[in-house]
């Protein structure tokens, strides 16, 4: 079909926006209750808001028996992935300004484009292989590495972004046989239990209180939401093509930053985030262009 592939990397756009929006809306709410719960409890109440929503809507839909046990040790390298990587997150954006903790999570892309061939046999093209390295240029002018500026907020924010790139090949290896709805159900379920292990390993988990509940229902569904709309955008286009989308984050956060928080504006961090946005967007038109090719569409329109 002339011009199916354009047409559903839009599609995969629109849902990334959705998750753009979750995803800030996360990093809010995550800071807001960081002084009361760490990182662990954090996921423990996320989880379970995930599992109460997760099992109404399945239950609601009747898609029960979509959700599938064949393949749980993916689900399980899937969760364990994005388990560590939320954690790390979490902690980061309690560390550092909201804005350079997005810019190095968008290391995630590059990562991506690195280990797809390996785990999802994609080819790494010269194009793909150009926009990682221009990327990795960016994120080195992000961090600015030396003693006196890199921190351990700035460590784990460079470091989460590689598990997420894990959770989204997986995901995408997932896509190819899992419906969204058993992803879903098995995202938030072994999440709870990896994070009431996690979080009772002293012993001692905080109950939230009036302050703090609302906010942890809020990552709840928010953390839901956007794990909805990327899995909904993998289903559309490659793993290589949907995640540079999610660079509009950047200015969104960099705002809500300044305006809550009155975090400054860093020229360093703007500047790399758009070295590496660059670098995504020369690999968004290889991908553009070889899917034209493969439809017999030229980069210019109809053929």
């Amino acid at each position: 079909m002339t011009g199916q592939p354009p047409v559903q990397m839009m599609r995969a756009a629109v849902w990334m926006i959705g998750a753009i929006a979750s995803f800030s809306t996360m990093a809010v709410a995550g800071r807001e209750v960081s002084a009361t719960l760490d990182t662990f409890e954090i996921m423990v109440y996320r989880s379970l808001v995930g599992v109460a929503v997760v099992v109404a809507v399945i239950t609601f839909a009747g898609r029960w028996p979509r959700v599938s046990r064949q393949r749980l040790g993916v689900h399980l390298l899937r969760n364990l992935a994005h388990f560590t990587g939320q954690n790390l997150w979490f902690f980061a954006v309690t560390a550092i300004p909201l804005a350079q903790v997005f810019a190095l999570e968008f290391t995630s892309p590059l990562w991506v484009i690195m280990l797809s061939p390996l785990l999802l046999g994609e080819r790494l093209t010269g194009i793909r292989a150009t926009a990682a390295l221009l990327g990795f240029a960016g994120i080195l002018i992000v961090a600015r590495p030396s003693p006196e500026t890199v921190s351990l907020g700035v460590v784990t924010a460079a470091s989460s972004a590689i598990f997420f790139a894990l959770t989204t090949i997986f995901t995408k290896r997932l896509t190819r046989h899992e419906d969204i709805a058993s992803i879903l159900f098995w995202l938030t379920t072994m999440q709870l239990v990896m994070g009431l292990v996690t979080a009772g390993m002293d012993g001692d988990i905080a109950a939230p209180d009036r302050q703090t509940a609302p906010w942890l229902v809020l990552i709840g569904l928010a953390g839901l939401v956007a794990h909805f709309c990327v899995t909904k955008a993998l289903s559309l286009a490659p793993a290589t093509v949907v995640v540079p989308f999610d660079f509009a984050r950047l200015p969104t956060i960099a705002i809500v930053g300044m305006v809550l928080y009155g975090e400054s504006l860093d020229l360093w961090v703007l500047l790399g985030a758009a070295v590496i946005f660059v670098a995504n967007y020369l690999n968004i038109l290889g991908e553009t262009r070889r899917f034209g090719a493969r439809a017999g569409v030229r980069p210019g329109g109809p053929a």
